[in-house]
């Protein structure tokens, strides 16, 4: 069959095919105004996965995230803190690179800055001009939506738009603006003395990029035009990607601009929109701090449908904490079973995982896969098998399976020395024949939140 995805474009399921056999994929990366919070990082663990099951699946992948490093909230952020642009931006690229790494996702093959395409927007703007799409107002160049569409182009491909109750022809000059406001916008920004020292030459004059040029610029610079995947969150539809459209699909760029459109559900925490305001916002920092790791982050966000609105709780990232180290228990178990036995993967989990991933990488039916599969494991082991080969090969099948999830080797559990001291005390009680003073250990122990598995190997401490 193959992987189907559903596509913004065509507002349906279909399958997914690349243009030449490589994956030309572009994710809306960050702006880095400040620490990027859990939401945005929902959408770039579903890239990272995405590109991981691609190249499971066979595919070459060029996979393209780009910096936003220059537009309207790091400006404001620059006249609050007086620092120069670089200084300001470069403190949260780093800290976006490391979070990436936090969360066990593979960095980009590319992550371009705007600041360093300021000649390829330029050049892109100029076509615009030249082909009649932009004109020059108040020494700022704006998109014209009416000359667009008397050209023959659909503006509202990925959004459905009432022209009618909208009246196109305003202009709006700031880079974020409401589904309402069907309005010209800003390609180039003139100037200005709250821009401080933030400024380019262009043809037009001094001034700065917007925002939704930048990404255009960026993509069809590295992956040339006819794109084979664009990521982003829903927010992101109109008017940012609508806009990408307009620009390249009006500058005479390969129709389609692009050929998937993927778009990944809101992210809400504790059934709201997160806002610092109401106290509900959390950077993956935040978490971390609270005692989570990356790795338990990355399965929470990982968890449901990309297209399901994902509710965000503490309690919730606790249960799936829980869920995790049923996993990696059961791993530790057949690593254990296999020894050093070595086996080819055994398909059957495998064929499951990918039915599921393949039906618009519904992750939720995975990992229905993996706990059907963890559940089968725990009752093999509690009974007589599997035998060291069998065991082997469901250690490789998952680790087939975690190269696409991307959760990795497991935490090392450390067990504390009062923990360890008492497992030894209670086997030097069972072997005196003491059960009474035994029991009472794992009693102890269960209160503290650790209870004792005995394996063949001898008694092992494991979380409750």
């Amino acid at each position: 069959m193959g992987l189907s995805l559903h596509n913004t474009l065509s507002r349906r399921v279909e399958p997914f095919m690349s243009r030449d056999g490589t994956v030309r994929l572009y994710c809306c990366g960050p702006t880095v105004h400040d620490f990027a919070h859990i939401g945005n990082f929902r959408i770039f663990v579903l890239a990272d996965l995405l590109c991981r099951y691609l190249r499971f699946r066979g595919h070459q992948v060029r996979h393209v995230m780009n910096i936003t490093d220059v537009d309207d909230k790091i400006l404001r952020r620059l006249r609050e803190t007086g620092l120069t642009l670089a200084a300001y931006t470069g403190k949260y690229i780093d800290a976006f690179f490391a979070d990436l790494d936090t969360l066990r996702c593979h960095r980009p093959d590319h992550a371009p800055r705007a600041t360093d395409h300021m000649e390829d927007i330029i050049d892109l703007v100029r076509r615009l001009v030249d082909r009649g799409i932009a004109y020059v107002a108040d020494g700022s160049v704006w998109f014209s939506i009416r000359k667009y569409r008397d050209s023959g182009h659909v503006y509202g491909q990925l959004a459905t738009l009432d022209f009618e109750r909208m009246r196109p022809g305003e202009r709006v000059r700031d880079d974020e603006y409401e589904k309402e406001s069907l309005a010209d916008f800003a390609l180039w920004k003139a100037r200005t003395p709250e821009d401080g020292e933030v400024h380019w030459a262009s043809p037009w004059g001094e001034g700065r990029p917007g925002w939704h040029i930048e990404c255009s610029a960026m993509s069809t610079r590295i992956l040339g035009s006819g794109i084979d995947l664009h990521l982003g969150g829903e927010d992101l539809v109109f008017p940012h990607h609508e806009d990408e459209i307009a620009q390249c699909e009006g500058a005479g760029l390969d129709r389609p601009f692009v050929r998937c459109w993927v778009h990944g559900a809101h992210l809400l925490v504790n059934g709201r929109k997160m806002s610092k305001s109401t106290g509900n916002f959390h950077t993956l920092r935040d978490l971390v701090r609270k005692g989570y790791t990356g790795r338990e982050i990355r399965f929470d966000l990982s968890s449901t449908h990309y297209r399901e609105t994902c509710n965000f709780t503490l309690e919730g990232l606790d249960a799936r904490k829980a869920a995790l180290r049923r996993i990696d228990e059961c791993v530790a178990r057949l690593e254990e079973r296999a020894g050093d036995a070595a086996a080819d993967p055994d398909p059957e989990m495998i064929e499951g995982f990918v039915r599921a991933m393949d039906a618009d990488l519904n992750l939720s039916a995975a990992w229905a896969v993996i706990f059907d599969w963890v559940r089968e494991m725990n009752r093999l082991m509690d009974g007589e098998g599997p035998n060291a080969s069998r065991a082997a090969a469901q250690l490789a099948a998952w680790k087939a399976v975690d190269a696409v999830l991307g959760l990795g080797p497991s935490d090392v559990l450390q067990v504390p020395p009062k923990v360890r001291g008492l497992v030894a005390e209670r086997q030097e009680a069972r072997a005196a024949r003491d059960f009474s003073r035994a029991d009472a250990i794992r009693e102890e122990l269960a209160l503290m939140g650790w209870r004792i598995e005995d394996t063949p190997s001898g008694p092992k401490a494991k979380r409750s």
